[in-house]
């Protein structure tokens, strides 16, 4: 760490930069309140997907209640062929968006398959949505914690550290000058006071 220069120089320097980190700590504490609320926003709707998750697991069980026989063969009746993404911007973050969901059902003889593949096919069709959106939304949790935690960090730089630090050398150098100056008064007048002797003297 450089050591502080004692100097009128020193103190403008300190002085403009105490004045910046005093403009710009609004702003980045003003972002920092939105990513808390956009975070807060995100993880609503991630709670939410899961709670709706749970919901369309227990309504198929109700409704289909066959499927715990282990002999029904289901699997890979709805694949998901197409996932395209895209991204927002929000608040500086740049957050993953669904753009795009394709699903292939495998073809099947409504005379040979149970009755209820239908309403089986709709019911894998929404969880499988269900699933890629909590994973998206889950992905844009992080983005914004992570974007928080960062402007968290620069806002207690600014507040706690460089701000206290630059008004404490202020504090110092002023404390130096004014020291620096009472001395050379009293040196002045001492010299003064010595001249008069001389001069009464001689």
């Amino acid at each position: 760490m450089a050591r502080l220069a004692y100097s009128k120089a020193s103190l403008s320097n300190i002085s403009a930069k105490l004045k910046r980190y005093k403009q710009f700590l609004p702003s980045l504490d003003l972002k920092r309140q939105q990513l808390a609320a956009e975070r807060k926003k995100a993880q609503l709707k991630f709670t939410a997907t899961e709670l709706e998750i749970q919901d369309c697991y227990k309504r198929t069980a109700e409704m289909l209640p066959m499927l715990a026989d282990k002999t029904i063969h289901v699997k890979n009746l709805v694949q998901v062929t197409e996932v395209e993404m895209t991204e927002e911007n929000v608040v500086g973050v740049h957050l993953p968006c669904l753009k795009k969901l394709n699903m292939d059902v495998q073809s099947y003889s409504l005379f040979t398959e149970p009755h209820w593949v239908d309403q089986l096919v709709v019911q894998l069709k929404t969880m499988m949505q269900l699933k890629i959106q909590h994973q998206i939304e889950e992905q844009r949790v992080a983005a914004l914690s992570e974007a928080l935690k960062k402007v968290t960090q620069r806002v207690n730089l600014f507040d706690k550290v460089l701000i206290p630090k630059a008004q404490q050398d202020i504090r110092k150098i002023r404390i130096y000058l004014s020291d620096l100056e009472r001395a050379g008064v009293v040196r002045a007048k001492s010299t003064k006071q010595k001249r008069l002797r001389l001069k009464e003297a001689s």
